[in-house]
């Protein structure tokens, strides 16, 4: 048995320019899904596995990150003072489910970059990444597969998704070989395949598990595609060298960095919230029916 992963990276360095003008002035992280920020969702799926220490890389305009996340004493008093017990206990909890620690990318270089930064708060042990725009649904129980797998192997682990074919070329892609249930392991991997050269529909989705050698791996990748350093090539050369597996899901992930999947996911979310969801979904249901009338 491998060891247990125990900290996660959270890249959370972009500058959301797919959501302007919003993002102008905050970061794209902090976009609320019903009443949480989306990195809060992130967080708490990292949480629910038993990961203790999460490392949000940043940069700059994050800052509000930071104060959502730590304790605000002004806001507990006020609300002790209004009687309102249960946001006092919900303010708190956010403030202490994990040690969550920040480090700033300092320029935008691509996501290996922003992986790499995290050696030496890493070390020598396994860790997550998990992509801010990648919200899971806690019920898809993607990440605990990816963790039992590593913990099983002791080698790196990628989540992996089928699209259309057409979307395949805004992905990473990977080239596998079917093992048992959701496994399988990756064999190549090309970065934003044009849809006539993909080795499969198979993409990259936001979730990994990795070994501490991924670092070394990181360090000798040269820039590629915009010039960045890309994860997927260092994930394509650590393949070269030992076996590295994909877990293949279907459902409970919404892209919320784009416009309509961030729409889609504040809808399901709403609809299974025992506060308001009944009554959305009957407004949604009578919004609708106009529509067809």
């Amino acid at each position: 048995m491998a060891q247990r992963v125990h900290k996660a990276v959270i890249p959370a360095a972009g500058l959301g320019t797919r959501f302007l003008p919003v993002t102008k002035a905050q970061p794209k992280e902090m976009l609320p899904l019903v009443d949480k920020p989306a990195i809060q969702y992130v967080v708490e799926e990292a949480v629910s596995t038993g990961i203790t220490d999460i490392l949000v890389i940043t940069g700059r305009g994050k800052r509000s990150l930071e104060d959502h996340f730590d304790r605000s004493f002004e806001l507990e008093y006020y609300l002790e003072q209004a009687g309102k017990s249960t946001e006092v206990a919900e303010m708190r909890r956010i403030a202490e489910m994990a040690n969550i620690h920040y480090l700033r990318q300092g320029e935008p270089r691509g996501l290996g970059h922003a992986v790499s930064v995290a050696a030496e708060h890493v070390g020598e042990g396994p860790f997550a990444v998990l992509l801010g725009d990648d919200i899971m649904h806690p019920d898809a129980g993607v990440l605990q597969g990816m963790l039992n797998t590593f913990e099983q192997t002791g080698h790196s682990v990628v989540a992996l998704k089928e699209v259309p074919g057409d979307d395949i070329s805004s992905y990473g892609c990977a080239a596998v070989r079917p093992l048992e249930g959701n496994l399988v392991q990756i064999e190549d991997l090309v970065e934003k395949p044009a849809a006539a050269e993909a080795p499969s529909n198979l993409a990259v989705m936001g979730r990994y598990v990795f070994g501490p050698g991924i670092f070394d791996v990181l360090a000798e990748t040269k820039p590629g595609r915009g010039g960045e350093i890309q994860l997927t090539d260092a994930i394509k050369m650590l393949a070269q060298r030992e076996p590295v597996y994909g877990w293949t899901f279907q459902n409970g992930r919404f892209d919320v960095g784009n416009k309509l999947e961030y729409l889609q996911a504040t809808v399901e979310l709403a609809l299974e919230r025992e506060d308001i969801g009944p009554r959305f979904r009957k407004f949604l249901v009578e919004r609708l029916s106009r529509d067809d009338s």
